[in-house]
């Protein structure tokens, strides 16, 4: 329940018409980031300003407002101007601007006197726009522009209109820079006002004035990220494709911002073709580019395309950022790949970027979905030292990891710790360890759980629902799981695939096969089609009854129905026919699967393996073993397990040390059954220093110790005089109930 992973998978349904991007990839780019002015026959002048003439007695006041608030900056405007105020007029206002506007800081506090007494217009705003940005004062001019569409009531064409023509009309003697209509501009993006911006643009080309490129890749940023509005990715497009046209020389960001677009529209491809592009057009990418691409094509879980852009991006000479790495480190863990996520990070760390909350999540997250908890916890512990606090996503993540692999006590006491610390426990959380008691059989606690999350607050959602349906399902309490989907419904919650997977799985597990099918085809009536889940489920119950005509038919079913099968899938077809002990139709479907190009695992072969090796057939075994290699299957702890167990009882010993070998060289462990035949067969040929040595290693291991090989070394101890020794296995071996009787090998090879 990895919510980085990012949170990480939303799917836009955006479609724009291709031609923009065919359109926009021949664009050519150059850096540019300030608006220019332009030569153009059709340019129009920009007006002179004549403001209203002043009478004697205005320009009399108008003098005595100016000198007095220049002559008395030490006392606050309201005392200077307090005699003035019953005769002050609206008019009065820019005839003092005139008189003090190389005086920033005096004519920007006038102003806001003015503003105090509602004795400001349109015209003496955009003066002080003006002044502000001949200042070098932007965001005073930014302020100033943007506080004037933020007023209520606004008629936006009329204030539009308006607005523009005072900055036009006083712009040529006032301060003639440019700069103020890329504020304009932008102040017009800031409040969302688009359409109006894109009017801006085309009116200021009339006036030979082309808006920056920073200024056009706010527009175009805040277009690509404005999800309410269908179109605005695809407005983005066109207007990406259409400025350069009309002069806009688009930079390394601007390019960045489309790129990012596309990844969101799912158009990974398309957004690396224009990556590649850039340099063509006078534009280099930089790590954001690539950075963009990489985590594009994290998100459609395509690593091998994800890697090929991060040797490119190597080649380049471009370091990874933070953002890189965790696109890198995430995507590994999503496929499983948790070591090299680490290896990454290591690289990261000696690179000198610091990882964050999201990497070390990621990894822990990894780790646990690998049943690798003790790398997990070691995780956290570093980065509880690198000074980063866990956060609620850590801590589920680690819950999820305990209750996976059955620790419920560790998982609760996570939950307890999370609930001291006042950290916010969410549905994930609740419904993580909630998964764990229904997997643990624990209906009771499951129950208490959900009982306590909707006292705190919280709804249960569908996910809820749908792992108590399954923990009911999996103890045959099928009714009982239908009374609760009757209470979701009741609810207002949809029942989705998932949950009538749970249900139906819940039957086959009782046996109730027909009652499954039922359901199966309930689920069309809902208007919810079966999917892979749901077949395989069937299918496997089919294999288990005995029925493989009915699993085959059901398969065929499938296929007609344009539903691709998963490995799984053949995996329950191949168990289901090598128990029965067809294993030429085993070998068929492999052969079958391999002609189809469908890749099997190593499960796929393992129970072929298995079912050769009981047979005492090692041939035919090594010989799918060595088929197995020829595709390229890498074997499992079951592959190792399942030759050495059968080599051994076949007394090949020399394969069976040589396997044990490179099995221990890949991390992986004998089983105890596994153990036992192979010290049997190590003591057969008279290897007893080699018997001996995984005798002791399985004690420590605490595994089972058949009675046979009890014997073996009570005898061998007694022989070499080692009565101390002799004594402690014999106890050992009463401890376990091993004297009279066989362990029974419980074993799941």
């Amino acid at each position: 329940m990895n919510r980085y992973a990012f949170s990480f998978s939303i799917h836009h349904r955006h479609h724009f018409n291709s031609l923009f991007i065919v359109r926009f990839l021949n664009q050519g780019t150059h850096s540019l980031d300030s608006p220019i002015t332009i030569n153009t026959t059709n340019r129009r002048p920009f007006p002179d300003y004549s403001p209203k003439k002043t009478t004697i007695k205005d320009s009399e006041i108008v003098h005595q407002i100016s000198i007095s608030i220049k002559q008395r900056r030490s006392e606050t405007l309201h005392r200077i101007l307090k005699p003035f105020e019953s005769k002050f007029r609206r008019d009065y206002l820019i005839w003092v601007f005139m008189k003090i506007k190389y005086d920033y800081s005096l004519v920007f506090s006038f102003f806001d006197w003015a503003r105090l007494r509602k004795d400001t217009t349109l015209e003496a705003r955009c003066i002080v726009i003006h002044i502000a940005v001949a200042s070098k004062n932007p965001k005073i001019a930014h302020e100033l522009t943007y506080e004037f569409w933020r007023k209520p009531n606004l008629d936006i064409n009329v204030s539009f209109s308006n607005f523009f023509e005072q900055l036009v009309y006083t712009f040529k003697d006032w301060g003639s820079d440019p700069l103020v209509f890329d504020i304009f501009f932008q102040a017009l993006i800031d409040v969302g006002y688009f359409d109006e911006a894109r009017n801006l643009f085309d009116k200021m080309l009339s006036y030979g004035v082309i808006i920056s490129v920073d200024s056009c890749n706010c527009l175009l940023s805040r277009l690509s990220n404005n999800m309410s509005d269908d179109g605005g990715i695809e407005t983005a497009l066109k207007i990406f494709s259409e400025f350069p046209e009309m002069g806009v020389c688009w930079n390394t960001a601007s390019y960045n911002i489309i790129i990012h677009a596309l990844c969101r529209l799912d158009k990974v491809k398309e957004a690396q073709s224009l990556l590649l592009q850039m340099e063509s057009k006078g534009c280099f990418p930089d790590v954001v580019s690539y950075s963009t691409v990489i985590d594009g094509y994290r998100r459609a879980g395509e690593i091998e395309r994800a890697f090929e852009v991060v040797e490119e991006m190597s080649t380049k000479g471009l370091k990874p950022n933070p953002f890189t790495y965790n696109s890198i480190v995430v995507l590994l863990c999503k496929n499983g790949k948790v070591k090299e996520g680490e290896r990454i990070l290591r690289e990261m760390m000696n690179q000198g970027v610091v990882p964050d909350n999201v990497v070390y999540t990621s990894l822990i997250d990894g780790f646990c979905k690998v049943n690798d908890l003790q790398a997990a916890h070691r995780i956290c512990g570093e980065m509880q030292k690198q000074q980063l606090v866990p956060d609620t996503v850590t801590y589920t993540a680690l819950i999820c990891g305990l209750c996976r692999t059955g620790k419920m006590d560790e998982a609760d006491k996570l939950f307890r710790e999370m609930r001291n610390k006042g950290m916010i426990l969410d549905e994930i959380t609740y419904t993580s360890l909630i998964d764990g008691y229904c997997k643990a059989g624990d209906m009771k606690n499951a129950f208490a759980l959900h009982n306590k999350m909707v006292q705190m607050g919280l709804t249960p959602n569908i996910v809820t629902y749908t792992v108590l349906v399954d923990g009911l399902c999996k103890r045959g309490e099928v009714e009982t799981a239908n009374e609760l989907l009757q209470e979701m419904c009741g609810k207002g919650l949809q029942l989705n695939t998932c949950t009538f997977n749970s249900l139906i799985n819940g039957l086959c597990k009782a046996g109730n096969i027909k009652q499954a099918v039922k359901m199966m085809e309930d689920m069309e009536l809902a208007k919810l089609y079966p999917d892979a889940i749901t077949y395989t489920t069937i299918i496997d119950a089919y294999c288990k009854a005995g029925e493989m005509v009915r699993a085959h038919n059901l398969l065929r079913e499938m296929l007609d129905k344009g539903l691709q099968p998963t490995i799984v899938t053949f995996n329950v077809l191949m168990n289901g026919f090598c128990m029965l002990g067809m294993l030429e139709d085993g070998k068929r479907l492999l052969n079958w699967m391999l002609e189809k190009g469908i890749k099997p695992n190593a499960t796929t072969f393992n129970s072929l393996m298995k079912q050769y090796s009981i047979h005492n057939n090692m041939k035919a075994t090594t010989e799918i073993y060595r088929g197995m290699n020829t595709q390229g299957v890498m074997a499992d702890s079951n592959t190792y397990n399942i030759l050495i167990k059968g080599h051994s009882k076949a007394r090949n010993m020399k394969e069976a040390c040589y396997l044990h070998s490179e099995m221990v060289g890949k991390g992986f462990s004998l089983r105890a059954t596994s153990y036992n035949s192979f010290i049997k067969g190590l003591y057969k040929k008279k290897k007893f220093a080699e018997a001996r040595k995984l005798f002791e290693e399985m004690r420590r291991e605490g595994l089972a110790v058949d009675r046979e090989i009890y014997n073996i070394f009570l005898d061998l101890n007694y022989d070499d005089g080692n009565v101390e020794t002799t004594l402690e296995l014999c106890d050992e071996a009463i401890e376990k109930s091993l004297v009279d009787k066989n362990t029974k090998d419980t074993d799941q090879t």
